[in-house]
């Protein structure tokens, strides 16, 4: 597998998030913001991951597995932290915190999937 700047970026915000999310889960007995910001930019992250996904396709670098499935991955992927950002505002306990952390590892595990499908590396 080929690894680009976009998923180290990638790969790097995701373990802050799970980071801050473990840590705010042991610390505090509510989300703070660290953990809501650390979410907040992983969702900004793949805002830009999207557009420079759509540009690169644009541009002729094919994608060299399915394009649907890597747009659908995109696309749950765009969603999760979202979902856990709101989880996390709406409901003030402990476990939101667990939540993000979840989130940052479900992108990741999304992430490195859409950069096995855009190379053409086989899942192991």
């Amino acid at each position: 597998m080929i690894v680009d700047g976009f998923f180290i970026a990638g790969a790097i915000l995701c373990a802050i998030t799970v980071f801050l999310g473990i840590l705010a889960t042991i610390i505090r007995a509510y989300p703070d913001d660290f953990a809501l910001v650390s979410v907040a930019l992983l969702e900004v992250f793949l805002v830009v991951y999207g557009i420079s996904a759509a540009i690169r396709q644009a541009g002729g670098q094919a994608i060299s597995g399915v394009p649907w499935e890597f747009w659908g991955y995109f696309i749950t992927a765009l969603l999760i932290p979202a979902l856990a950002f709101i989880w996390a505002v709406t409901d003030k306990s402990r476990w939101s915190n667990t939540v993000l952390a979840v989130s940052g590892v479900i992108v990741f595990v999304m992430l490195f999937r859409m950069e096995q499908i855009w190379d053409g590396a086989i899942a192991a």
